[in-house]
């Protein structure tokens, strides 16, 4: 099966999870529509969505949750 990228839209740090205390936006495996929130970046202590473009039967994550990114990385990979 083809796998689409998800890409970092800017650097930063990358959360799975809207804060420390929660469920991630989504877990490894779980199907994607496009338009879903995957996870945060914080820039300065901006925090920026990062939404799903594409949709899949499986979502797999590259980045970890809080993890220094740069624009452009491959934060996950979806099973088309």
């Amino acid at each position: 099966m083809p796998k689409l990228e998800i890409r970092a839209p800017m650097p930063g740090v990358f959360y799975r999870r809207p804060s420390p205390d929660t469920p991630p936006f989504k877990a490894d495996g779980d199907p994607l529509s496009p338009g879903e929130v995957v996870g945060l970046i914080e820039v300065m202590k901006s925090f920026h969505e990062v939404k799903a473009e594409v949709g899949g039967a499986a979502l797999a994550f590259l980045a970890e949750d809080g993890d220094a990114i740069m624009a452009g990385q491959v934060l996950a990979e979806v099973e088309d």
